[in-house]
């Protein structure tokens, strides 16, 4: 079974970035995934992207969810990734 990967879109001094990197951190202790940080501003093209967005989760390369970040539904979609494999 391939390895799931979770890419993090983050940038620094954003609260809500600390709060989603946690909820994801406390998911990684029950699901089996690769965590994938990315800071939007060393890229001026995922700054542009993702500039008011942030934080965003992408799970294996499809967006999950942006913004305030919710452990219960980051948990739900790795469920769905699971079952379709």
């Amino acid at each position: 079974m391939p390895q799931t990967v979770i890419t993090f879109y983050t940038r620094k001094r954003c609260p809500l970035c600390e709060k989603a990197k946690k909820l994801i951190l406390e998911l990684k202790e029950e699901w089996n995934f690769t965590l994938e940080e990315i800071d939007i501003d060393e890229s001026d093209e995922l700054t542009e992207l993702y500039g008011i967005m942030i934080p965003v989760v992408h799970i294996n390369g499809e967006e999950a969810a942006f913004g305030i970040i919710n452990k219960i539904d980051i948990s739900n979609r790795l469920q769905e990734k699971l079952q379709n494999f």
